[in-house]
């Protein structure tokens, strides 16, 4: 018996797509919605009730899909998105979204009623069809719109735009920027809020980061090695996030350069271990566990027809500890 993926084989478009022609074909162009129909004949294919009954069930689950399930980031993100759909009344299934199969079984599927997603692996193309198909998404790190999806952030830019600024304030010119990973749109706006702080003292910033992790620990290592062997040793050193931030320490105390004294450090996110590593870690305070809360009551507002914010943006906070000197 021939299924909807066979009919988008045959009509040469996606599943969402052929799904959109029988559903709601006011929202696909008219040659596509002929091109499925005829495919459908084709191959006697007739659409069932209960397959267009699916999307109206509703299950009580929300997915969380993540790229990485070990960051310390994660812990409290994951706990504030739990704590609000407790509150709810809903359940969540944390996924790791490198496995191929977690989004079609989990999102396409029909088995959650809407996720959160924070992976900039998964392309905006994938995200927007499942949005296509009615699956209220809450997004962090992009900004995509659509009446399905919202997107949740912290205010990345301004963050590190004040982390500069201090770096600035306590004297330092030399500021080398560690960068994050090309598809995360929150290393981005942290190396914009960087470059335009040096821009407003009169400082001349790089277009682009001169050294670029991960945002894993062993990135901010290899980055680190790498800018001793073949760069001029900056007078301070801003890390994109905080586990970087920590390799970078790890090498600067193998190789006896002292932090602040010979190298001042930041870091950003403010994990919990950043205050403990020695010296205790200058950070931006990004509000984790609130992100995950906000994402869950955006979309619990959503299931219950209610109006939402397609975009929150909430502030980060500046925290100073030993590995930057005070500022006079």
């Amino acid at each position: 018996m021939a299924t909807i993926k066979d009919v988008a084989r045959v009509a040469g478009v996606s599943v969402s797509t052929a799904s959109l022609a029988f559903n709601h074909p006011s929202r696909v162009a008219e040659e596509t919605r002929q091109r499925v129909l005829e495919a459908a004949q084709q191959m006697q294919y007739r659409p069932t009730g209960a397959a267009r009954d699916l999307r109206a069930r509703r299950t009580d689950i929300i997915a969380v899909l993540l790229r990485d399930l070990s960051g310390p980031f994660y812990s409290e993100l994951i706990q504030g998105v739990q704590d609000e759909a407790d509150r709810c009344q809903y359940s969540v299934v944390i996924a790791h979204s490198n496995r191929r199969d977690a989004i079609g079984r989990l999102l396409y599927e029909n088995r959650v009623d809407g996720a959160v997603l924070l992976d900039p692996t998964i392309s905006d193309e994938v995200v927007i069809d499942l949005a296509e198909q009615n699956v209220p998404i809450v997004v962090l790190d992009r900004d995509l719109s659509h009446p399905y999806l919202m997107a949740i952030s912290a205010d990345h830019e301004n963050g590190a735009y004040e982390a500069t600024q201090y770096l600035i304030k306590a004297g330092y010119r030399d500021i080398l920027f560690l960068g994050g990973p090309h598809s995360s749109l929150d290393a981005e706006l942290r190396f914009r809020g960087y470059r335009r702080a040096l821009l407003d003292a009169h400082l001349t910033p790089p277009e682009r980061p001169v050294l670029r992790g991960d945002f894993t620990e062993a990135s901010g290592v290899r980055e680190t090695e790498r800018l001793l062997a073949t760069m001029k040793k900056p007078e301070a050193i801003f890390a994109a996030n905080d586990e970087m931030a920590l390799g970078v320490l790890h090498v600067l105390r193998q190789h006896h350069i002292r932090v602040p004294d010979d190298v001042a450090l930041m870091g950003f996110d403010d994990i919990r271990i950043a205050q403990y590593v020695v010296p205790s870690l200058s950070t931006v305070r990004q509000p984790m566990y609130e992100l995950g809360r906000e994402a869950m009551r955006q979309l619990v507002c959503k299931l219950s027809g209610k109006s939402v914010n397609p975009r929150v943006v909430l502030p980060t906070f500046l925290v100073i500890r030993e590995s930057t000197p005070p500022v006079v």
